[in-house]
């Protein structure tokens, strides 16, 4: 008997693959996301993943946009609600840590680095870029915009060198596995405590790290 396959527009059959190479991502590692294993995953052939992404190296900037996009809403999500004081600063940084190295972001960056991708995190960039123009954008004062490219510079790098090196470093240090993220949270819990008192609301923003 043969298996009848659902017909998929080709943005859904572009989003379906994008969502099987995450997943193999995280299961697996940056090494199994590849046109093959991708194309089993979701029921589809190697020429139809091949339409969609021309390459194996192709497939992997795509899941680095998809990811880099996704995260990045989250976050900006993330600092209005901070913004109001409705979570804490540690919250965006658990976001952007869990992004590289629970959800395999900085994995896939280094493996397509190491592959000879050279332009492997312009999506990435591109996203954080986005992200800190409406930020900044959005800031309550002209002047915290370089506070704001600051911390977002910070982040990201503590973020990616922790996916990493992070856990021989703490151990290598003897300091707690967790000491880059409450480093960059008491980064941020500054930087948002000035931004809000320029309104009169620093109380409104909670010192948890």
């Amino acid at each position: 008997m043969s298996i009848k396959r659902t017909r998929l527009s080709p943005d859904e059959s572009r989003s379906a693959a994008l969502e099987a190479a995450r997943a193999l991502l995280i299961e697996t590692g940056p090494q199994a996301v590849t046109l093959k294993a991708v194309a089993a995953r979701v029921g589809r052939t190697h020429a139809n993943l091949l339409h969609h992404f021309g390459s194996a190296s192709g497939l992997q900037k795509a899941l680095a946009a998809y990811l880099a996009e996704g995260i990045t809403a989250t976050i900006g999500q993330a600092v209005e609600a901070a913004r109001r004081g409705e979570v804490a600063p540690r919250a965006i940084v658990d976001l952007t840590f869990d992004a590289f190295d629970r959800d395999g972001a900085g994995a896939l960056a280094s493996w397509m680095l190491l592959s000879g991708n050279e332009d492997a995190l312009d999506p990435v960039v591109e996203a954080i870029h986005a992200l800190v123009d409406q930020l900044v954008a959005t800031a309550l004062s002209p002047g915290l915009a370089e506070t704001i490219r600051d911390n977002t510079l910070m982040l990201v790098l503590l973020a990616l060198g922790d996916s990493q090196m992070g856990a021989p470093m703490a151990a290598a240090l003897a300091v707690p596995r967790e000491r880059a993220r409450e480093m960059a949270a008491r980064s941020l819990t500054a930087s948002l405590i000035a931004e809000l008192s320029i309104k009169g609301q620093g109380q409104a923003v909670t010192t948890k790290v």
